[in-house]
């Protein structure tokens, strides 16, 4: 019996994991409950892989041989936003788990809590879910609880913001409108956003909440 979505259609997945059992594992599973598994066990095998069209699911490492599947994570929301995103990790660590989720992904396990039915939890998933294992669950409630708190740590710039991309910002981030922000710093109100696509493109980022998020991240301002 072939899993379905809404439309009738088979229920496709790009499984993205470098270590062979662990692959092996989860693709026979997801296989016998009727997915199309594609799989793939590096970050260039990936993006050849969604050259032939948008999976419906993509399962991910993060810890990948030739990069980060975080940068897998932020070009697969980019590019097919109707693409559900859930991060299957040893990685459960701050830094990991809310990049992974702030760049796109929507559900995030742990490898050693695997859920006894795989096919069960991406069904959920592509069903509007959130599958998070609990230690990360709580972890995230606790982040969220004592968000008012920058990390500790020196600024570590590793963008490369100027001064002045640094105050705007900060404006951004306390909701100033461009005119506000170019008045506070001096500056036409023409030039704002121009700093702004630049800071966009150094945080490699693509909205205002993307953006003050790695720059808290970095310490760079401080909420």
């Amino acid at each position: 019996m072939t899993d379905q979505g809404e439309t009738g259609e088979a229920i496709t997945i790009l499984l993205v994991e470098d270590d062979a059992p662990t692959c092996w594992r989860l693709q026979d599973a997801l296989a016998k409950a009727g997915y199309e598994v594609r799989t793939a066990g590096t970050l260039g095998e990936a993006r050849s892989a969604l050259e032939g069209g948008a999976p419906r699911v993509l399962l991910t490492d993060l810890r990948l041989p030739d990069g980060h599947g975080v940068e897998l994570i932020r070009e697969v929301r980019r590019r097919f936003p109707n693409t559900e995103i859930m991060v299957i990790s040893a990685l459960g660590d701050e830094e990991s788990v809310i990049s992974a989720i702030t760049v796109g992904a929507t559900g995030y396990l742990l490898k050693d809590a695997f859920p006894t039915d795989i096919a069960t939890t991406v069904r959920d998933l592509v069903a509007g879910h959130s599958p998070i294992s609990a230690s990360i669950a709580r972890f995230i409630v606790r982040r969220t609880q004592n968000s008012a708190e920058p990390p500790p740590g020196p600024a570590l710039n590793t963008a490369k913001l100027t001064p002045r991309e640094i105050d705007i910002l900060w404006g951004i981030a306390k909701g100033f409108s461009y005119a506000e922000i170019a008045s506070h710093l001096g500056l036409s109100r023409q030039t704002v956003p121009g700093h702004i696509k630049n800071i966009y493109r150094k945080l490699e980022v693509h909205t205002r909440s993307e953006a003050v998020f790695e720059a808290v991240q970095q310490g760079l301002i401080k909420l």
